[in-house]
């Protein structure tokens, strides 16, 4: 990693479709950009894709992704069981090395331009490269998903797209566009079906609720287990293991237990918490595949194109 390095991990409203998401990320494939990994999530109907490589070639990944899945996914034809206001619903740029955070956010806003002038998907910007204090948090931005938010545009000048619109797109909604530092989505499962016993609990951990900094959860049903879905936005505030721990303590109040944890995406090498209870619990936890500087040594094949793709409107 000599020269400038920037990730970028867009979020996709398309979780059970395989052809969908492999077409989507075989259009990411971008000379100077590296696949570091991609995941599916049927659960939640999403799925998620890690690139990092040069900054302009990486904007370019960004950008054809969007394309794809704005072509490929239609939101009138499902709801979001995550939060969700486009097809492609998130796309973030994150400072690996020899970057800022303020450079990646001039890249979010250049992904944005060009995800409109291309594809006609309106854009709102988010975290560092907000363009207003009330648009920095994503939840914000995202507030209401696609179907309601479809209908406040055409009314209410204040959640009109910062590049584009006002109308969303008709199936592909709109795209948030930002910048952050590393961020952590970590899952924990618990011993029961009984969802509202951790949605009580994700009211009490996440930030917004005064629980821990940083911290955005949501309580889900999952192939009929129960799970407190996280994203750790701050993990020099709250570690994976502070998020684990204190979510185990509140779980005794509710006499279940964490049984088995989950990390999606990939994590930088000083989060990896080797003795952790967290990663004693984890799914398949291989740091070759999960840590990011192990895996920009060694990335993932792209996927080869499939014919089925280039045979659809």
């Amino acid at each position: 990693m000599t020269e400038p390095v920037v990730e970028c991990v867009p979020n996709f409203s398309e979780g059970a479709d395989e052809d969908v998401v492999r077409a989507i990320v075989q259009a990411m494939r971008v000379d100077g950009v590296k696949l570091l990994d991609w995941s599916m999530d049927a659960a939640h109907n999403r799925s998620v894709v890690t690139v990092a490589g040069s900054p302009q070639a990486v904007v370019e990944s960004a950008v054809r992704g969007v394309g794809m899945a704005a072509a490929r996914i239609d939101l009138t034809q499902q709801r979001g069981v995550h939060p969700r206001m486009g097809a492609a619903d998130v796309v973030p740029f994150v400072p690996v090395r020899g970057v800022t955070l303020e450079q990646c956010a001039l890249l979010a806003r250049q992904a944005g331009a060009e995800i409109w002038r291309r594809h006609g998907v309106p854009v709102y910007y988010y975290g560092a490269a907000a363009s207003r204090p009330d648009r920095a948090n994503l939840e914000d931005v995202r507030r209401g998903q696609f179907e309601e938010l479809r209908e406040l545009v055409l009314h209410d000048a204040a959640r009109t797209p910062d590049v584009g619109g006002p109308a969303l797109h008709p199936t592909a909604g709109a795209t948030a566009v930002g910048a952050r530092r590393f961020l952590a989505a970590f899952n924990i499962y618990f011993d029961t079906a009984d969802v509202s016993c951790v949605r009580q609990m994700a009211r009490r951990i996440r930030a917004s609720s005064g629980g821990l900094p940083g911290v955005k959860a949501m309580g889900v049903l999952v192939h009929g287990q129960a799970q407190l879905s996280m994203n750790l936005t701050d993990l020099q505030a709250v570690s994976l293991s502070k998020a684990y721990d204190k979510a185990a303590e509140l779980a005794l109040e509710y006499r279940l237990a964490p049984v088995r944890t989950e990390l999606i995406g990939l994590l930088p090498e000083a989060a990896c918490e080797r003795d952790a209870e967290w990663m004693r619990l984890s799914i398949e936890f291989d740091p070759a595949t999960k840590v990011i500087e192990r895996r920009w040594q060694d990335p993932m094949e792209w996927p080869t194109e499939l014919a089925v793709a280039a045979d659809r409107d």
